[in-house]
């Protein structure tokens, strides 16, 4: 072989060799992505299933059953050093007109404020949209806080009669739970839109918030621990034939 024959060798080799390391790092890449939003829909799902198995502190069973939307965001990191600010993702999901609830749609939130503070440190944030407008800004993808809709702390208690409480006249009633403590929490001022990162992971391309949320695309099995979850605590889940059992939100009869 010529010496010139021999450099083309090695040049095909050298380059052939550097592709497969570039689609390595790649499929890597994506399995990380994949996993990242498989953990956050686990991590939501776990969320909701400790928060409502202590009764005297959980969402009222009435605001989950007339619920619209939920969304669940876990770990958001709240940071302040005198004015606060917090980021984080999470996913949502909307009652279909057919009653069911819709496959998850990746979200984030930033922004807003709780005061004067000093330090940071990750919460949980349950936001429940209330009523049909609520909704409306939801499936818009990106809506304001207390702008766009009308958002307030929510009550507490699984039996507190919240059809009664002025904070039903809310579109967004909004909840966190940090260092164990869960209570109802202004998220005034946050900007909630669609993750259009996490969506192209989750579904493999891009799909406008309103046909994810709306019921128009399938879930994917790895939504099921979440949207069980959803299910369980929204008087869905004798529909679905699941067992309704504390800590359990995937057992069911099929």
């Amino acid at each position: 072989m010529t010496r010139n024959g021999f450099s083309v060798t090695k040049s095909l080799l050298v380059l052939g060799a550097s592709l497969l390391v570039f689609t390595s790092i790649a499929w890597c890449a994506d399995d990380k992505d994949a996993s990242d939003i498989d953990k956050r829909l686990d991590a939501s799902a776990k969320v909701l299933d400790e928060i409502m198995a202590t009764p005297d502190k959980a969402i009222p069973d009435k605001v989950m059953r007339d619920a619209k939307c939920i969304a669940v965001i876990p770990s958001m990191v709240k940071i302040a050093v005198g004015f606060g600010g917090n980021h984080g993702k999470g996913v949502a999901t909307c009652r279909t007109e057919a009653g069911h609830w819709s496959a998850p749609a990746p979200i984030t939130i930033t922004g807003g404020s709780w005061g004067l503070q000093l330090g940071g440190q990750a919460i949980d944030v349950i936001m429940v949209v209330t009523n049909e407008d609520g909704m409306q800004h939801l499936l818009h993808s990106k809506f304001k806080v207390g702008a766009d809709a009308s958002a307030a702390a929510g009550p507490v208690g699984r039996d507190t009669g919240a059809d009664t409480d002025w904070k039903m006249k809310a579109e967004v009633l909004t909840y966190s739970r940090a260092r164990g403590i869960f209570a109802g929490i202004d998220l005034n001022g946050a900007v909630v839109t669609q993750d259009k990162d996490e969506t192209r992971i989750l579904y493999g391309s891009f799909v406008p918030f309103e046909e994810i949320l709306s019921g128009k695309v399938h879930p994917k099995e790895t939504s099921e621990p979440f949207l069980s979850a959803v299910r369980k605590y929204s008087g869905q889940a004798k529909e679905h034939g699941e067992v309704i059992t504390p800590g359990n939100t995937t057992a069911a009869i099929r």
